[in-house]
């Protein structure tokens, strides 16, 4: 072997590889002859240490396992599953059983196994600690795969996730900011960074799931992800899209979980679920053989363990370990005796207490110890240990000696520093369940203590757990901090469920102060960060809640520039929610302070926000004036940066400017800002503001008559949608509209309902419920469906009246209009009382293509009227206004339809 070592290098053979197998990493390199041997030999050159052990790789290497017993059809489903995935048909394969019925004992013969083929394995679990750290289960694997350690700085890190990536294929580049982002290393590519969080969130999920692809295609892939009962929402996330993409990539995808977990995979034809139940009694006692040994005085106490346990492996297993810690079995695995009589044994219900039970037997510095160990978490660094276990180097070996004999423990890294982990899950629970509550605090203090004097130059990548442990230390100044930093990190990664609950965490920490300014501070900070997760979620409602608290305490304290920053806020929220008085009051406010302040980026955003509000009242004119003002102070990139803006913001003015010009009929004015604002969403690869800029442009050609380009722009937005998995009402209304109106009413129904669904999906373009139900009415009544259109139309005008929007309500007075004129001759008195009012809100407001659209209405009321001379007088007026405005969409449609009337 030495001779086939290249200099700088280790080779070993098959023989030496099964003895080690568990502690290194090895690179296959095949067959090779070798000199004395008749038949080439498996070579294996040595890449590293391997990084952690599981707790069976551990007890395999102390003392060999129990026998595994009653699992050769599954395992059997496994190997199959394998072939398939080995050809290129990728597959899923969940094991699904209770705590301690083997579920791990399955992977890990499937998985000894593989380690002798050319398959690449990555291993990780879901902790129970872990659901508020993103991409957990993905993290370890990453690293591993990616080769980088505890010791490594951010640009080792980078070098190395940069050179693997391209090495793999240069068509992943586009990955590597993504990937950096989740391993905490900081990104400067201002793409990427401008990304919305919805996008990044996306695109953060594709990037793991390419790298995946490409690299089985190179070599096959098994992934194994263990105990998905506790898996976090952004790993589950993207093993959905894994399995979903899987079917012809060589990817085994291994999973196990308890039976209260769920996914929506099981349905898929390429999943195969394995339920693992209790041993049946036969394999209970070939197990229980190897266990105890084939003794006939032994039966009696067989009979009694099968009973109480059930034949759950782990249950059995520490029974015999609690019958040999108290001496009642005497001898060695395989030959046990008894050392009393079996009727005065006692044999604990349950497996927790039997846990309870060996605890409480441990000697009392062996428990103490235990006890630190778990309020550290299930892993636990032997260098934080020895931190918080008030006792001298030579007890702390001892007593892990004794924890490790005693199977609480097992050693799970040796390099670079030495690592141990319980048993199981259910081990740690137990030990944890024994701590005091004064005592669990001052644990926990220490341990977050402990973490900040051992890793104080990479705190970012302990910030989940100090949290944790300053949390239950009852820490609150460190706690808040650590919690507001894993939101942040957490948010940065759109992982957003996982930093809301950071950021809630962290408010709850916050009242614990002692009342102070700088408490109340760091309220309302905290109040404005929790945006950043909340709004991805669609959260709006409990956004509006925590701005008005903000708002409370920034006047309470009369701290200036932060009351105003929530008023500009706030003005948006309640704008959304339909409180227009109380919005423009709030915007009002924030302007002023801006103002008083001379803080320019505040005061774009306050006068943006009052115009939103115009518009929403329908004050068109003075809207189309403060976006109009809004958008000349962002004329390049310099005016974002100098306010302090991102730079796709310059977008959103212009994308309102467009809507408000063309419900004015200053088309040339609106094609232009609306451009404008695709032009610049799209410079900035802003996928949330492309959309809405694309819905913005959509809105105007529809207004004005030119679906076709409608139709283009509004199917931009929803390929982007749909790419994102969001929902947006404005496209989809949008949409849903020009196909209504091209008669494409199956394509256009279910679109326009769903615009309508949820928090009313709270559109950013402006485009209200009230509109969205008028759409959805003037469709229905297409489809003879007359009472739904109506009742649509009348909840339309009831909720613009509601919320004092007057172009909002003319444009549903229209449309009701309409309704009652074609469903019944007898309606035609209440249509021309609603088309009067809609003209009359219109020529109030200045909406031009509305006040041209009813006379067009008008004119239908008095052709069914028989009034043909006042028909001609309206549909005359509406033609001038057409060819004025240069609706020449509407003005062929007006034409078209004239003939049919006489």
């Amino acid at each position: 072997m030495e001779q086939l070592a290249e200099p700088g290098t280790i080779v070993i053979g098959p023989a030496t590889l099964s003895l080690v197998a568990d502690y290194i990493a090895v690179k296959p390199l095949g067959p090779v002859r070798v000199k004395g041997l008749a038949e080439p030999v498996d070579v294996y050159e040595l890449t590293g240490p391997e990084p952690s052990r599981t707790r069976l790789q551990a007890a395999a290497a102390r003392r060999g396992l129990t026998r595994f017993v009653g699992r050769d059809a599954e395992l059997e489903q496994l190997r199959r599953a394998q072939t398939e995935a080995a050809d290129g048909h990728g597959r899923v394969v969940a094991i699904v059983g209770e705590a301690g019925v083997g579920k791990s004992r399955l992977v890990y013969e499937f998985n000894h196994s593989q380690r002798r083929q050319n398959w690449l394995v990555l291993d990780s679990a879901a902790v129970s600690y872990g659901k508020a750290t993103s991409y957990l289960p993905v993290l370890e694997p990453l690293r591993r795969y990616f080769k980088i350690d505890a010791r490594d700085d951010v640009r080792a890190i980078r070098e190395k996730v940069t050179g693997k990536v391209l090495t793999l294929a240069r068509t992943l580049e586009p990955t590597l900011s993504p990937l950096l982002t989740l391993l905490d290393v900081p990104v400067d590519e201002p793409s990427w960074l401008a990304l919305d969080p919805v996008e990044r969130r996306r695109r953060t999920l594709d990037a793991v799931k390419m790298l995946w692809f490409e690299q089985a295609r190179e070599r096959p892939l098994l992934l194994i992800v263990e105990d998905l009962h506790w898996v976090d929402g952004e790993t589950q996330a993207l093993l959905d899209e894994l399995v979903d993409g899987l079917e012809s990539a060589r990817l085994l995808l291994l999973v196990n979980y308890r039976p209260d977990y769920r996914h929506a995979w099981n349905s898929k034809r390429h999943c195969t679920v394995i339920r693992i139940d209790p041993l049946a009694s036969t394999n209970v006692e070939e197990l229980l053989r190897g266990l105890l040994g084939a003794d006939p005085a032994l039966d009696e106490l067989k009979r009694l363990l099968i009973q109480r346990t059930d034949g759950n492996p782990f249950f059995l297993e520490e029974s015999v370990r609690m019958l040999v810690d108290s001496k009642r079995l005497v001898g060695k695995p395989g030959a046990h005796r008894l050392a009393e009589p079996v009727a005065t044994l006692q044999i604990p219900a349950s497996v927790h207490a039997l846990l309870a039970a060996r605890i409480d037997r441990l000697p009392a510095a062996d428990k103490r110890l235990l006890q630190a160990a778990a309020a550290i978490g299930t892993h636990v660094p032997v260098v934080l240990l020895r931190e918080i276990a008030e006792t001298s180097e030579p007890d702390l070996q001892r007593g892990l000696t004794n924890l490790i004999t005693a199977e609480f423990l097992y050693e799970v890294n040796l390099f670079p520093e030495t690592e141990y982990a319980f048993k199981h899950s259910l081990t740690h629970d137990v030990t944890y369940g024994t701590l005091l509550q004064r005592r669990r605090r001052e644990l926990h203090a220490r341990i977050a203590e402990a973490i900040e004097r051992l890793y104080g130059d990479r705190l970012a990548e302990h910030l989940e757990r100090l949290a944790d442990h300053a949390v239950r230390g009852e820490l609150w100044d460190r706690a808040i901090t650590y919690l507001r930093g894993a939101g942040t990190k957490a948010a940065t990664r759109s992982a957003y469920a996982e930093a809301l609950t950071f950021f809630e965490e962290a408010l709850h920490a916050v009242a614990r102060l002692p009342d102070s300014r700088d408490a109340k501070v760091q309220a309302i900070d905290l109040r404005l960060e929790s945006r950043a997760a909340l709004a991805p979620l669609g959260h709006y409602g409990r956004i509006l809640e925590l701005m008005r608290e903000a708002e409370a305490i920034a006047a309470e304290i009369g701290d200036r520039r932060r009351l105003g920053v929530v008023l500009a806020d706030l003005g948006a929220r309640l704008r959304n929610v339909g409180d227009h008085a109380r919005a423009f009051e709030a915007n009002r406010q924030a302007l002023d302070i801006a103002t008083e302040l001379g803080d320019a980026g505040l005061e774009i955003e306050a006068k943006y926000r009052l115009a939103q509000t115009h518009f929403a009242l329908g004050d068109l004119v003075q809207a189309g004036a403060l976006f109009v003002e809004t958008a000349q102070a962002l004329t390049d990139e310099g005016g974002a940066r100098r306010a302090e803006l991102p730079r796709f913001f310059a977008a959103w003015p212009r994308a309102w400017a467009g809507l408000v010009f063309s419900h004015l009929g200053r088309f040339t004015q609106a094609i232009e800002h609306a451009n404008q604002a695709v032009t610049i969403a799209e410079s900035a690869d802003h996928a949330h503001t492309v959309i809405e800029s694309y819905g913005a442009l959509g809105g105007v050609s529809l207004e004005q008559g030119d679906l076709a380009s409608a139709l283009r722009a509004f199917e931009n937005g929803m390929t982007l949608i749909r790419r994102r998995n969001v929902a947006d009402p404005n496209i989809l209304s949008g949409l849903g509209y020009v196909y209504a109106l091209s008669g494409r009413l199956a394509e256009a129904l279910p679109l326009l309902e769903a615009s309508i669904v949820g928090e009313a999906s709270i559109s950013a373009m402006g485009l209200g419920l009230a509109v969205r139900l008028t759409r959805l009415a003037e469709a229905c009544l297409l489809t003879g469906r007359t009472a739904e259109a109506a009742d649509r139309a009348r909840s339309a005008v009831d909720l613009a009246r509601k919320h004092k929007e007057r172009a909002n309500e003319a444009l549903a007075l229209r449309a009701l209009a309409e309704i009652m004129a074609r469903s019944d001759p007898s309606n035609a008195e209440f249509a021309l009382q609603h088309y009067e009012a809609s003209l009359e809100l219109a020529q109030g407001i200045g909406m031009r293509p509305l006040i041209a659209h009813g006379h067009v209405g008008l004119g239908k009321v008095y052709t069914r009227a028989g009034k043909l001379q006042h028909a001609a007088e309206q549909y005359a007026l509406a033609a001038t206004m057409y060819r004025e405005l240069g609706m020449s969409g509407w003005l062929v449609r007006l034409e078209q339809a004239l003939p049919e009337r006489g």
